[in-house]
């Protein structure tokens, strides 16, 4: 079986809805506070902030976010699955 490392594992549903969520309300190459997320993410996906933590660990850990200076940006990643 051949398989591509350059494949991240395939995220949850629940951070992909999470992650097209943050896309959709965020402009490209634009960052964005912890609360700007949570605030996306209680209207959109309607998620408590504990649970929209998890949820942004996750996408920084799998590399669809990255923090600079206590600001998030969706990578590229995030903005092509969109």
């Amino acid at each position: 079986m051949a398989s591509n490392s350059a494949d991240a594992p395939r995220l949850p549903p629940l951070a992909q809805d999470a992650r097209d969520a943050l896309s959709a309300a965020v402009p490209a190459n634009e960052s964005f506070s912890y609360d700007r997320a949570y605030t996306i993410l209680a209207e959109e996906e309607d998620l408590s902030q504990p649970a929209a933590d998890d949820i942004l660990e996750r996408l920084l850990l799998r590399g669809h976010l990255y923090e600079v200076d206590g600001e998030l940006r969706l990578t590229e990643r995030a903005q092509a699955s969109e």
